[in-house]
């Protein structure tokens, strides 16, 4: 599989279960992103949380012309489920230092897109970490619609990984 459905996984992480798998039934597009960091897993993980305050990819897009944080909020790591994030998204699932999944939150984005899930995982490496994201898609959203939110979606979520993982390196060099 290719762009836009996988950019940067390996077919390990692509054929990997996640835990956004058990929150859409039935048939689903899945879309994998991925990318490495010099920065430790729990660093990223730190940055991931701040996701409840921000998108961090192109704000003038998907914040309202807002600067996402460029240094950590205290307290945003404190996670329970039902949080709101990116607001439009309500965290369903997470694993501390590790993973968090979202899942839409309001019904006329559920009509829009479906009920969609996403997860933001985080695994150590040698001299870093490796960030893999996983949105899955329902069927009954339609080919089309499904092929531009995977398009969407590539846009976006590359952006939010580079600048999640630039942001954990420079937090980690500086602790």
């Amino acid at each position: 599989m290719g762009l836009p459905w996988v950019w940067q996984a390996t077919a390990e992480e692509v054929a990997a279960e996640y835990p956004c798998d058990r929150y859409v039934e039935g048939a689903v597009a899945s879309c994998l992103r991925a990318v490495d960091s010099a920065a430790d897993a729990e660093t990223v993980f730190r940055w991931y949380c701040q996701l409840r305050v921000a998108p961090y990819s192109y704000d003038s897009l998907d914040n309202w012309g807002k600067p996402s944080p460029r240094t950590l909020t205290p307290g945003l790591d404190e996670l329970e489920v039902g949080q709101s994030v990116m607001t439009i998204f309500r965290l369903v699932d997470f694993t501390p230092g590790r993973q968090l999944t979202l899942r839409l939150r309001n019904p006329a984005s559920r009509r829009l897109y479906g009920d969609i899930a996403v997860s933001y995982t985080v695994t150590p490496r040698p001299g870093g970490s490796r960030l893999v994201v996983k949105l899955v898609i329902p069927a009954e959203v339609g080919a089309i619609r499904r092929r531009l939110l995977a398009w969407g979606d590539l846009l976006m979520m590359r952006k939010q990984l580079i600048t999640l993982s630039t942001l954990a390196e420079q937090t980690s060099r500086k602790a």
